[in-house]
């Protein structure tokens, strides 16, 4: 693949993986709008990787904290920070996992990808983000997480995985429903998207080791080194605003993408 259009893959998704503008949906986009060929499973892999890099990296002491908690809990204990954490997260994660793998087996997951229901995905969540980060409450931070939201965060979690949703943008918009503040819902969503990411990577993987070659793990290695760059980059920029600005650029950049692909879908 062209180093040119690995570039551009690269830093799309990295852009857009954690920002509430769903990077599923501009990947699946690029070839379809660009003519471009489309980047296969392997560059999906990579790219993601390097994205999931890029959150361990900027949240490495909540990360670390988790992963000591996990020994904990393989064990059936719960009685410390790590091990509640880890615990939440999982149970956040069953939902998109469950949900994931039946649209998989059922093949509904290739019929979603279309122009049109990007455009739709794109403008309905994009409203409903909108109106969560307008009238949820800011009271809640990290440490009031429950099981009860983590469960409704992760059902909310599964319904990104409706091309053009976000994954990022759906669970803030729980968190924000549920009354979390603006940073420290946007930091529950990048660290429910650790264990999302690697469940995804482990599934396409499975595929990807039989089908790739040489030429596709070099493609693979490159788009995962700038999608890690791009991601981290994108992630900072976005935790560091969110002290100070809403989401509503986000949710105007999605409407006005969305009425853009509706147009084009239904001319």
């Amino acid at each position: 693949m062209p180093f040119t259009q690995l570039l551009i893959l690269a830093l799309i998704q990295g852009v857009t993986e954690f920002l509430p503008i769903s990077s599923s949906g501009h990947l699946i986009l690029l070839p379809s709008l660009t003519g471009m060929q489309d980047q296969g499973q392997v560059i999906d892999v990579a790219a993601h990787l390097g994205t999931l890099f890029a959150v361990v990296l900027y949240f490495w002491s909540d990360v670390r904290l988790a992963a000591a908690g996990t020994l904990r809990l393989i064990t059936g204990r719960i009685d410390t920070p790590g091990a509640r954490l880890a615990f939440l997260l999982l149970m956040a994660t069953i939902p998109v996992v469950v949900v994931g793998l039946t649209l998989k087996l059922t093949g509904l997951d290739e019929m979603l990808r279309s122009v049109a229901v990007i455009g739709w995905a794109m403008l309905i969540f994009g409203v409903v983000l909108y109106w969560a980060d307008r009238r949820g409450a800011q009271v809640k931070t990290e440490g009031d997480w429950t099981l009860r939201d983590a469960v409704i965060m992760g059902l909310w979690q599964a319904v990104a995985l409706i091309p053009g949703t976000s994954r990022s943008g759906i669970t803030i918009t729980a968190a924000r429903h549920l009354g979390y503040t603006r940073h420290d819902g946007a930091k529950l969503a990048m660290l429910m998207s650790i264990p999302t990411i690697l469940a995804s990577a482990v599934l396409l993987g499975a595929e990807v080791i039989t089908t790739a070659d040489a030429q596709a793990a070099r493609d693979g290695a490159i788009a995962a080194v700038l999608a890690f760059v791009s991601a981290l980059g994108a992630l900072t920029l976005m935790m560091r605003l969110l002290r100070s600005v809403s989401f509503t650029p986000y949710v105007i950049y999605r409407v006005i993408l969305g009425v853009i692909l509706l147009w084009i879908a239904y001319r």
